[in-house]
């Protein structure tokens, strides 16, 4: 077994998670605390900045001037975060043997064999003295394959580890929300599209905040059914797993014309229909669903996503017992483990790839 420290920001750029697992990369062994460095309503401008200019980035090297500010902000903002985790709880550096590095997605296009995380791993490593896996992602884009989504393989230990009923359904309700699907031996997963980035980018342009906080104004309001069904007929819906999004991918869609609550609202129940709407594309009904990520604080949201599910039951990983903030932190330490020991990262039935992939890159103090 090993202690690794896993580190994820996610497309909702509301910081960095932090989480310690112990592990050999198939079982679980141990959960460690958690942790979280937000951000700076200053630092998520600066990310804010790079997402914009990623789009002009055609080789994955590249690094225009907004982006490259931003990849020392991520560098710098996790190396604090290990920092603060480290001292908070008490822990001895001497004991960690890896550190899994997410990066922040800035450019995702699977399809062009193109995905850009920001962040040093190289710098980050030399800043902590800690070996450090990151570029998770490249290796299964470069096969050909989706490079998301990456925690499935995580999400069946914890699935097993808590006994779940299969077939069983893990979502994770980040910017982007993706589905993984358990049965025996069969593991799928895809993006389902928008998770919580159109309602986040919604509230910070109407009001300035950072999301809608307990899914409070969405709760106000009445979504749009006309708007979510037209929404819906985009190409994406349709096409099979594995299948996975930038971001960005639907920033098109709009709310305007409604009441403020009311386009919060849409936005809420469009992520909701587009995660159950991968029901039909599955092998089997699932018998079990289990939300994490931070659509799973959303009241508004579960709720809506419950009705469409029912009669299926909807829980979510607090509900299990979960560290349901920490999952894709832990995920990633998981995964530092697992490319250390050369293990499969991706499937094809995850990111399409043509056989099981190993990933990630090591950089040593």
């Amino acid at each position: 077994m090993r202690n690794a420290i896993g580190l994820m920001s996610g497309t909702s750029l509301d910081g960095v998670d932090v989480a310690w697992l112990q592990t050999d990369g198939e079982q679980v062994e141990y959960f460690g605390p958690a942790g979280y460095r937000p951000y700076s309503s200053a630092e998520r401008a600066v990310l804010r900045k790079a997402l914009d200019a990623a789009p002009q980035i055609a080789l994955r090297e590249e690094r225009p001037e907004e982006v490259a500010a931003a990849e020392n902000l991520v560098t710098r903002a996790h190396a604090e975060a290990v920092e603060l985790f480290l001292s908070t709880h008490g822990l001895d550096r001497a004991s960690i043997d890896v550190v899994g590095f997410h990066g922040q997605t800035v450019l995702h296009r699977p399809y062009d064999r193109l995905t850009v995380q920001i962040g040093d791993g190289g710098q980050l490593a030399k800043a902590l003295g800690l070996p450090v896996v990151y570029d998770f992602r490249a290796a299964d884009v470069a096969a050909g394959g989706q490079g998301a989504p990456l925690v499935p393989v995580y999400h069946r230990a914890l699935a097993r580890l808590a006994g779940c009923a299969e077939p069983a359904c893990i979502v994770n309700i980040g910017g982007v929300a993706n589905v993984t699907y358990i049965d025996g031996e069969t593991l799928l997963a895809c993006d389902t599209g928008p998770g919580n980035a159109l309602l986040d980018d919604y509230l910070l342009r109407h009001t300035g905040e950072a999301m809608d906080r307990d899914g409070q104004i969405a709760a106000r309001g009445d979504p749009d059914l006309d708007w979510i069904a037209q929404a819906l007929a985009h190409p994406f819906f349709d096409r099979p797993a594995p299948k996975s999004l930038d971001r960005n991918d639907f920033t098109s869609f709009l709310v305007d014309g409604m009441t403020f609550e009311d386009g919060a609202a849409t936005l809420t129940a469009f992520t909701a229909a587009s995660i159950a709407g991968i029901v039909d594309q599955l092998p089997d009904t699932p018998v079990s669903w289990v939300v994490t990520g931070g659509g799973a604080n959303n009241p508004t949201l579960m709720r809506m996503l419950s009705e469409r599910l029912a009669p299926m039951p909807v829980v979510t990983g607090h509900d299990l017992g979960w560290q349901g903030d920490a999952i894709e932190a832990q995920a990633f330490a998981y995964l530092a483990v697992r490319s250390l020991r050369g293990l499969p990262l991706t499937y094809p039935g995850t990111t399409g790839v043509s056989a099981p992939l190993t990933g990630g890159v090591l950089a040593r103090p």
